[in-house]
């Protein structure tokens, strides 16, 4: 089931209320009320292959916060459109991440190994197509996430980005939000019941419940959003250039940074991110290889040619770049997806033969 939902449907009575009532106290202590806050528009931005096109069929800046209560709203029959909360609150402010100082540790790569959760050889490797699963071709992912044996799928698009939950084998789509128009859906994680949804230039995070979808608030953050992903005590997001930030579980605060290099040179356009054990994996923005990057030294383990999946799809019409990761810890196995593509890959991601 679809829904839509503005916040600021809600609250909008109360807020009139109160400012009457303010207006008559500051009357009678002779003081000036405050300003009603402003809201900056957002500014309109990438459709990755075609930036300035907005699809009809289906996120720099301000500091950071931590979490905004999103009120309680009437919703519109059947579905609801979601933008943040415009009611001032006070907030923890995050630092930025260009005050963060960039880790320099230098950590070993993994040790080879067969499960990729724990030790990843250098090299490239290739995927192993196991099984095929049907996913909705309108769908432009931003960010995928198996969790409870159930995808999350985060689109993007400007009047066309949600966050979904989807059946992993049949790719119906049991639940989903769709976004106000002038946000664009970015990549998600789902941490301790709670689904984080990134958007690309609107420095917002939406918090959503993983069980119901219900909005639980929002994270403020500088820059662009793209991937994200969580360790054990850490998110880890990425912004089209090639530094990783590390955030807070809880406040999202920056906890750090580091920068990606292979063969001592940067690795920029991260886009989509899967965490594994202490790996990362981040697919290249505009092409079909995802880096393997050991997570506290930045560096570039192995690669993943994926190319061959696009020989694999049932239809390559209309189809946009690959986009889109999620490991099942369980089975070892990945699924791989793209924008706007028919289906996800089950696969197994072995060395190049």
């Amino acid at each position: 089931m679809t829904r839509r939902f503005d916040p600021r449907r809600a609250g909008g009575a109360g807020y009139i209320v109160a400012a009457l009532a303010l207006v008559f106290l500051s009357g009678c202590a002779g003081i000036s009320p405050p300003e009603p806050p402003v809201t900056a528009e957002p500014e309109q931005g990438r459709a990755d292959s075609e930036p300035t096109s907005v699809a009809s069929t289906s996120t720099t800046g301000p500091p950071e916060t931590g979490p905004v209560s999103v009120p309680e709203a009437e919703p519109e029959a059947d579905s609801k459109r979601v933008t943040p909360s415009t009611s001032a609150a006070t907030t923890a402010v995050a630092p930025d991440a260009s005050t963060i100082p960039t880790t320099t540790e230098a950590a070993a790569p993994p040790e080879p190994g067969d499960h990729p959760a724990t030790a990843e050889p250098s090299g490239t490797r290739e995927v192993l197509v196991l099984d095929a699963l049907p996913h909705d071709p309108a769908a432009f992912t931003q960010g995928l996430v198996l969790h409870g044996g159930v995808f999350y799928e985060s689109t993007g698009r400007y009047g066309a980005s949600s966050v979904r939950i989807v059946d992993r084998e049949t790719g119906e789509v049991l639940s989903s939000v769709i976004l106000d128009d002038g946000f664009f859906g970015e990549g998600l994680e789902v941490v301790d019941g709670r689904v984080v949804q990134l958007t690309w230039k609107e420095q917002t995070a939406f918090i959503w419940d993983a069980a119901t979808l219900e909005p639980l608030g929002t994270y403020t953050y500088s820059g662009e959003g793209w991937g994200l992903c969580a360790m054990e005590d850490r998110f880890v997001m990425s912004d089209g250039s090639s530094t990783l930030t590390f955030r807070d579980l809880d406040s999202f605060q920056v906890v750090g940074t580091v920068e990606v290099v292979s063969s001592g040179q940067p690795v920029d356009k991260l886009n989509e991110l899967e965490c594994v054990g202490e790996l990362v994996y981040a697919n290249v923005w505009f092409t079909d290889e995802i880096v393997v990057i050991a997570a506290d030294s930045g560096k570039v383990v192995a690669r993943v040619d994926a190319s061959s999946l696009r020989g694999e799809l049932s239809s390559i019409e209309g189809i946009d770049v690959l986009n889109g990761i999620a490991h099942d810890p369980d089975r070892r196995v990945f699924y791989l997806t793209g924008k706007l593509w028919p289906e996800i890959f089950e696969v197994r991601i072995d060395r190049a033969a």
